[in-house]
């Protein structure tokens, strides 16, 4: 009897795809394997040199309000100065700029690619230092992972996408918990508490597919908790996204449109710590911080063998505040703040490129305007309910016309060298804009007239690819003006305007448009693999950066990272990846410096099935030092211990 016919399975994108002129920027790949493999996307993300959170805590660990990205070390912030975004959604969050990577199952991503270099054209606002754009699998089949180890660490993940008649659907979900280690080492105190955590996250995704049109409606959720590591200091984090998207992609006239909406909410307690660490005391309750993010873009491009033109828009709006108690004194809060207000950034690019004999030619220009308005800070008296601060923010609109120019030069022997130069920028978020916050003793007052971040940059790079080695190797240089900075102004005890109270062995900070982060730096990264079994890859950043003399805070200047996936035989494998950093400064002044740190991932897995496998995986198996935070008493805390962890994954076409 004959095999009854199987229909082909025609999958549809829905994002355009890749212009050719993308190949005259600078870019970095991570696969499926690799975000998988890790314990949270970020985490993967960090394996690129240069590539960085404002801290060096997994998000598994660190605040939300710190988990912005980075790219090329040359300004890392707590909101971050990269766009991220998921299948053309941007995962930025409307209030404060930062990511919740624990909204994000492993699982799910198939690819990242790491964008360097400012994002006018199609990237837009935010895409300060470059952009990071997911895309989410789209592929029948089921996968399953449990896990568990040390430190009360657990995760159980899984993914299903089910396909028939033009018709498919997702759905995936993710949890994932820990009781955590203590950041402080010497001096610990009963003040220091583990850094637990809890997350869960889930997704659904219909799509429909016929006539080389794609319509894609995504549901997505997440709700975090953990501790700050002191006795008091807690934070949640939860919200919600919904994408839609209709696109045509293929064929010499391609067109996609989306359309986006985000809420979210955050709570964040702050403690004061008493000078022996013995106790803390309540510093600051941030109760709530409603928001909602909505916003669309399109794209038509018409492409040739030779060439190609598109057209886009896109546009961002975001609606926020915080509400909550401060002033601690004779026992309770004695005092109450709303601060918040709008934002709005829309634009229009053009992209162009051209392919002739060996040289490919690229440009884009975009305009945008940026808006902050009804913007407002209101505190009260917590007994009586008498105002005792008000202020309203002024409105504020800002152009901002930016570009970028590419050109690529095919040397022969698989050898290219290619060039670019751009601008960008980033407005300010909400939560730089309207709310101030407390870390320890140290207070950071906000400021509402804050200007958007831009940049100038260029880089150049050879690259191919020789006996089976791909390579590159480049330069880059940026100027990054209105760098929006926390400076600090002065140090405690002392009332600090507006009515600021910062006890001893604290500084006062204030957000500032502090001038020019100039950077120059090199970068060069290299894979291949040796045999059929065996495959390796190392990469390198290094960025010499300053502001007003100084080096930015959180910016290590060298970077590096290498790896080999070596496939043994018999199903089994062994994986290792190896991160190192130099020092960082803690802070703006540099008083405060953070030692080196290498980091190094182990991973062995062996195959029981073809369906079925087991693990076991350590990271920071060295047990290295990782110092994440000095405050201003020279207490230092660091990052996670070897965590060693067994797991089982299933899969199933």
């Amino acid at each position: 009897m004959d095999a009854a016919p199987v229909d082909e399975i025609v999958v549809v994108a829905t994002r355009l795809p890749e212009a050719l002129s993308e190949q005259a920027y600078s870019s970095a790949d991570l696969d499926a394997a690799a975000i998988e493999q890790a314990l949270r996307v970020d985490d993967a993300l960090r394996t690129v040199p240069g590539v960085s959170t404002f801290r060096r805590n997994s998000s598994s660990a660190a605040n939300p309000t710190i988990q912005g990205l980075s790219v090329r070390a040359s300004g890392p912030s707590g909101a971050g100065r990269t766009l991220v975004t998921l299948d053309g959604a941007p995962l930025n969050d409307p209030f404060g700029g930062w990511v919740i990577w624990g909204a994000l199952p492993p699982d799910t991503i198939a690819h990242a690619r790491i964008l360097r270099g400012a994002g006018a054209g199609p990237y837009g606002a935010g895409a300060l230092l470059g952009a990071v754009q997911l895309e989410e699998r789209a592929t029948p089949g089921a996968a399953l992972t449990l896990e568990g180890g040390e430190r009360g660490w657990a995760r159980a993940s899984g993914v299903a996408e089910a396909r028939g008649g033009g018709v498919s659907m997702m759905l995936a979900a993710y949890v994932d918990q820990s009781d955590g280690w203590v950041a402080v080492h010497e001096g610990r105190g009963a003040a220091d508490v583990p850094l637990q955590s809890e997350s869960a996250a889930a997704v659904a995704r219909l799509q429909w597919r016929g006539d080389g049109r794609v319509l894609s409606v995504r549901l997505s959720g997440y709700d975090e908790a953990r501790s700050a590591g002191l006795v008091g200091a807690d934070s949640t984090d939860s919200g919600a996204s919904l994408s839609l998207i209709l696109a045509q992609p293929d064929g010499p006239f391609g067109w996609r449109a989306q359309l986006w909406g985000m809420q979210s909410d955050l709570t964040n307690s702050s403690v004061a710590t008493a000078l022996d660490r013995s106790s803390t005391i309540p510093a600051n309750d941030q109760i709530a911080t409603p928001a909602v993010g909505w916003g669309g873009n399109g794209a038509l491009r018409w492409s040739s063998d030779a060439g190609g033109v598109e057209l886009g828009v896109d546009a961002r709006f975001a609606d926020g505040e915080t509400r909550e108690l401060f002033r601690f004194q004779g026992g309770s809060f004695t005092r109450t703040r709303i601060a918040g207000g709008q934002t709005l950034v829309a634009g229009a690019y053009i992209e162009a490129w051209r392919e002739a004999g060996p040289w490919l030619l690229t440009g884009g220009a975009r305009f945008d305007q940026w808006r902050a308005f009804d913007g407002a800070r209101t505190e009260r008296d917590a007994a009586t309910g008498a105002l005792t601060l008000l202020v309203d923010a002024p409105d504020h609109e800002r152009n901002a016309p930016t570009a970028r120019l590419g050109v690529r030069r095919d040397l022969g022997g698989a050898v290219s060298l290619r060039a670019a130069a751009y601008a960008g920028f980033r407005p300010p978020t909400l939560n730089e804009l309207h709310r101030p916050f407390r870390v320890g003793n140290d207070v950071t007052e906000a400021n509402a007239a804050l200007d958007p971040e831009r940049i100038l940059g260029g880089d150049i790079a050879l690259g191919g690819e020789n006996a089976g080695i791909a390579w590159s190797f480049g330069a880059f240089a940026t100027r990054l003006d209105d760098a929006i900075v926390n400076v600090t102004l002065g140090a405690g005890p002392g009332t600090f305007p507006p009515g600021v109270f910062v006890p001893a062995g604290g500084a006062y900070r204030q957000r500032l448009n502090a001038g020019a982060i100039e950077a120059v730096g090199i970068e060069a990264q290299a894979g291949g693999a040796l045999g059929a079994g065996f495959e390796w890859r190392a990469a390198l950043n290094y960025t010499d950066a300053e502001i007003g003399g100084l080096r930015p805070a959180q910016a290590p200047q060298w970077s590096a990272s290498g790896g080999i996936d070596w496939r043994v035989g018999n199903g089994a494998a062994i994986v290792a990846d190896v991160v190192y950093e130099s020092g960082r400064f803690e802070d703006d002044v540099n008083s405060r410096r953070l030692a080196p740190a290498t980091i190094l991932d182990l991973r062995l897995e062996q195959e029981l099935t073809a369906a079925l496998s087991v693990y076991a995986a350590v990271e920071n198996a060295l047990d290295a030092d990782i110092e994440t935070a000095e405050s201003g008493d020279g207490v230092e805390s660091f990052g996670a211990p070897p965590i060693a962890r067994l797991g089982l994954r299933l899969r199933l076409p």
